[in-house]
């Protein structure tokens, strides 16, 4: 089984709750991404240079969080992030301009190499549909304005994203045809595939319910 494990996938496909679903059945320890950034309101309102503040800011503090990370590992039988640091960069090219991502890549690229690299990957994937009844359903008020134009860029960017990722061997779920936060047997079963035989290159996890 690996030993670090880092959940990805666009907004509202489930990645907290898979992380925390680790740490309750398989007693994995968790570390969960960062929303708490003082940037993120002139961002939503779309103010000058607010994108470039808060992106920064999520950096910084996720690299902080992954200095912690680092020196936990070897004490650690299993960690887990609901989040992939090499991300960062997604956000950053759908939000900051060409200048601003010329100092972003700066300090992004001198950052990454002092990061640990996950041993696995596990990227989810829903269809828009699928992740705007799921963000209906957890009522998170910031994310009421989210566009379904907003939704289908970043879906595009993580696919494109994750097209090109070779750091870490990677299980692609797709999760369209299941819920293993409502449903305890799609749970059972995809922790089952994550912790199970080792993961080479990319392997692909398309379940389907059971009518």
């Amino acid at each position: 089984m690996p030993r670090y494990i880092a959940i990805e996938g666009p907004i509202g496909v489930g990645k907290t709750a898979l992380a925390q679903a680790m740490r309750d059945r398989v007693a994995a320890r968790t570390w969960f991404d960062e929303f708490e950034n003082p940037f993120l309101a002139d961002f939503y309102q779309d103010r000058p240079g607010a994108a470039f503040k808060a992106q920064l800011y999520f950096l910084i503090t996720r690299f902080g969080q992954q200095k912690e990370l680092a020196a936990a590992l070897p004490k650690e039988p299993l960690a887990v992030t609901d989040y992939l640091f090499a991300k960062d960069k997604i956000f950053a090219y759908l939000n900051l301009d060409d200048q601003e991502i010329l100092i972003y890549d700066k300090y992004f690229e001198a950052l990454r190499p002092l990061t640990p690299s996950p041993d696995l990957v596990v990227y989810l994937q829903a269809p828009k549909e699928v992740l705007f009844e799921r963000l209906r359903r957890r009522n998170v008020p910031f994310e009421a304005g989210i566009s379904e134009a907003y939704v289908e860029e970043l879906i595009a960017a993580y696919d494109h994203f994750f097209y090109h990722y070779k750091d870490s061997p990677l299980l692609i779920v797709n999760t369209g045809e299941i819920d293993f936060v409502q449903n305890a047997e799609d749970l059972k079963a995809l922790l089952r595939r994550i912790t199970g035989e080792t993961i080479r290159g990319i392997e692909y996890y398309h379940p389907v319910r059971r009518k």
